[in-house]
């Protein structure tokens, strides 16, 4: 199966053929799947080189004359590194634009931590009005990318990753999807991590939120669900722990609730190992998501 991003520069590029809106700008990660494109559409697909404050401020500049920019490198260089270009070229100016990122929080770990972006969601947490997708499927990676790259003048986040669930699930942008209901608590899956959480939960009496736009957060389905699973909500975020625990108890505001965040660990694992290592290393495999989700609601396997 291709990845998520495998996805991309193929939708991206069928985009710029479709509408004249569309730019695209990198800074020399990625600018390979871009080459014929590039040939078609020169004014249009732009590398910056290795400068990724100037991806983004040329992005924002593309935008203010009308064009719907389309950016994109690992997510460090994306959203971290070039942050204040992010808050006021894109944000201050209301300048509208699609960063799509790579490598998510540790999706390459010998690239060290240079390469990796747990705090990215949090980051954008800081300002106002972004939307944030987090796809857990390569099929849904490319609906929310047309979804993003649709939205008016929007500004917008695409948080790809090497990790994937095994089926894609309809997404449209906006909702929250119930994938398994119960009386004891909820659980939020985001992304990629939800067949994790479906393993981890099995056997527990617990209702199962699917979440690939976790920014708007989708409150009105926390509440609607929470109506008969109770308010013990579990975040399982595959960014920094945490990141949507105010998003979740606003959400719950108006009735007494618990929330645990549950993902990426503050503390910098310095030996990079696989994937699959820094995953254990944070909680997030099934056997830990499922000591921590069972201790949090207690709950009991359904009579």
């Amino acid at each position: 199966m291709d990845t998520m991003r495998d996805r991309f520069a193929p939708v991206v590029s069928r985009l710029l053929d479709e509408d004249p809106r569309v730019a695209v700008v990198l800074a020399e990660i990625g600018a390979d799947g871009f080459a014929e494109t590039a040939r078609r559409h020169p004014d249009r697909v732009v590398n910056v080189g290795i400068r990724e404050q100037l991806l983004v401020g040329a992005a924002a500049g593309l935008a203010l004359t009308g064009l719907r920019p389309v950016v994109h490198t690992f997510a460090s260089f994306l959203v971290e590194r070039p942050f204040e270009q992010v808050k006021l070229d894109l944000g201050h100016q209301d300048a509208g634009a699609v960063l799509v990122s790579a490598a998510a929080s540790f999706d390459w770990p010998a690239g060290g931590y240079t390469h990796m972006a747990p705090g990215d969601v949090a980051l954008l947490d800081t300002l106002d009005g972004w939307t944030v997708h987090v796809p857990g499927h390569p099929d849904e990676a490319e609906t929310l990318l047309r979804h993003a790259v649709a939205a008016g003048d929007d500004k917008v986040y695409v948080r790809l990753s090497l990790q994937s669930n095994g089926r894609a699930l309809p997404v449209d942008g906006e909702r929250f999807r119930t994938v398994r209901e119960g009386r004891s608590g909820v659980v939020v899956a985001v992304g990629p991590l939800l067949d994790t959480v479906l393993a981890a939960t099995e056997g527990l009496d617990v209702t199962v939120l699917y979440a690939t736009t976790v920014r708007p957060f989708d409150g009105a389905a926390l509440r609607r669900v929470t109506r008969v699973a109770g308010t013990d909500v579990v975040l399982v975020e595959p960014y920094l722990a945490g990141t949507s625990t105010a998003a979740a108890s606003d959400a719950l505001s108006e009735v007494p609730h618990r929330v645990l965040g549950l993902g990426v660990g503050r503390r910098e694992l310095r030996r990079y190992g696989q994937v699959e290592e820094h995953a254990a290393a944070h909680g997030l495999d099934a056997r830990s998501l499922r000591e921590r989700i069972g201790g949090f609601v207690g709950a009991a396997a359904p009579a």
